[in-house]
């Protein structure tokens, strides 16, 4: 079934939305990288949930709003679109910045959460782990750094990019530098408040993430009360692309789990 795309203005700001799907309402906040298309684990994800996929401000086709500096302004204005949108009990999912996003929305509050998942996110600091910088690697080292499988990281680059695609990916690494610039892909504050994470938390991470590294998983583990942290076998920073069905059955599962 094919989304329906539309342009929505909350606060003030149009942003580019997708949406597709039927069931209870799945919010996926998508990476740095950018939202381009209705990916296949969103097709698969609208199998069970009706799965709505915002365009930051800032990224590609949405606005970028002057009021828009910090990690924390996102927070703020996603907890004005789910209010606007009237949406209750939600399967919050983000990956990498946006499983960042999705994290400080939930310190902030849960009201309108039935539960949380967190995909290779960035959002706290771990000493002595170091974080990929993709800030500076080209795009090859991105999409080689992206996959454990590197046959992914060749159909990838081996992709044709045009002018209005450069354009656009030039727009998400300025706002992407914006919000994780300094400090590198972390909010020095916020794990001194994932305590206050009080529903059901699923953390997924590849087992080859040279990104987000996976021992980044442990450390949000323990710091988000009864989370449960799940570990996707070769797998690199993209699970929802690189093992897709295995990454999409065990939101279905977990979500089901939290549902009875």
């Amino acid at each position: 079934m094919a989304p329906r795309e539309s342009f929505e203005t909350f606060t003030g700001c149009k942003i580019r939305v997708l949406r597709g799907g039927k069931g209870s309402p799945l919010l996926y906040l998508h990476g740095a990288r950018g939202l381009s298309v209705w990916a296949p684990f969103m097709e698969k994800l609208s199998q069970s949930f009706d799965v709505i996929v915002p365009e930051h401000p800032g990224f590609g086709a949405s606005d970028t709003p002057e009021w828009l500096d910090t990690i924390g302004d996102l927070a703020y204005f996603y907890m004005d679109v789910i209010e606007a949108l009237k949406l209750e009990r939600i399967t919050l999912v983000g990956s990498s910045l946006g499983g960042w996003l999705a994290a400080e929305i939930a310190v902030r509050s849960t009201v309108k959460l039935r539960s949380l998942v967190l995909s290779a996110a960035a959002g706290i600091h771990v000493k002595g782990l170091s974080k990929g910088d993709f800030f500076l690697w080209s795009r090859e080292e991105s999409a080689r750094n992206l996959f454990h499988d590197q046959k992914l990281a060749e159909q990838m680059l081996a992709q044709p990019v045009s002018d209005e695609q450069q354009m656009t990916e030039a727009k998400n690494r300025l706002i992407s530098a914006k919000l994780g610039w300094q400090p590198r892909l972390y909010n020095p504050h916020l794990y001194k408040w994932l305590h206050r994470i009080d529903l059901p938390t699923l953390l997924l991470w590849g087992d080859d993430d040279k990104v987000i590294p996976p021992g980044y998983g442990p450390a949000y583990q323990k710091l988000i009360p009864g989370s449960k942290l799940e570990i996707i076998k070769n797998c690199g920073h993209v699970p929802q692309t690189e093992h897709m069905d295995e990454w999409a059955g065990k939101i279905v599962v977990f979500a089901q789990e939290v549902g009875r």
